[in-house]
């Protein structure tokens, strides 16, 4: 595991932290798991795992007691962004708010950067 250099920040509102204490798997210790990889409608998507393991190829960001970990191959395409926590009247959802997305579809789960 690296730590995060300037280049590669990531952030993790206080929204997202206080939602994702909330949840049993961070309460027990797990860290949020996001990946990036091919597919989705607009090309690429984003994937959430809870995970207890953290590889050596990972970056690890944490807000308080919330860890989001994301590997080397996926944080170029975040890097910059930030985990927020949305409340909306369709409902509530983790959101990545990603500067370096130049489309998105209407989920919110899949983007292309070119």
């Amino acid at each position: 595991m690296t730590s995060p250099n300037i280049e590669n920040q990531f952030v993790i509102t206080d929204r997202a932290r206080a939602h994702l204490a909330t949840i049993p798997e961070v309460k027990a210790g797990q860290k949020l798991r996001i990946m990036v990889e091919g597919g989705g409608c607009a090309g690429f998507q984003y994937i959430f795992s809870f995970t207890d393991k953290t590889n050596d190829d990972d970056v690890e960001f944490t807000n308080d007691a919330v860890a989001v970990v994301i590997d080397k191959v996926s944080l170029p395409f975040v890097a910059a962004g930030q985990l927020d926590f949305e409340e909306k009247l369709m409902g509530s959802f983790l959101n990545i708010k990603n500067p370096n997305a130049k489309s998105g579809c209407g989920c919110g789960n899949s983007f292309s950067i070119g």
